[in-house]
């Protein structure tokens, strides 16, 4: 198992290459909670605010936006 650092590209290309059986994505998690969707779709992510890690309350874990919610919001 893979882990920190890897984008979508950087995971498939460690699966195929047989350095990894799988990839965990935490910070891409916290911030796009629609991430597998995301990468099927090849669209935009969320920047995950690194401030907000570890902290007390929910900024940062529960107050990102799915991208269907950006998609209502901003595409008509």
């Amino acid at each position: 198992m893979a882990n920190g650092g890897y984008d979508y590209a950087r995971a498939n290309a460690s699966i195929a290459n047989g350095d990894s059986d799988l990839v965990s994505f935490g910070r891409l998690f916290l911030a796009n909670p629609d991430l597998p969707e995301r990468f099927a779709n090849n669209e935009l992510l969320n920047t995950p605010d690194h401030t907000t890690f570890y902290g007390r309350g929910d900024k940062g874990y529960t107050d990102y936006p799915f991208l269907e919610s950006l998609t209502a919001c901003c595409h008509g």
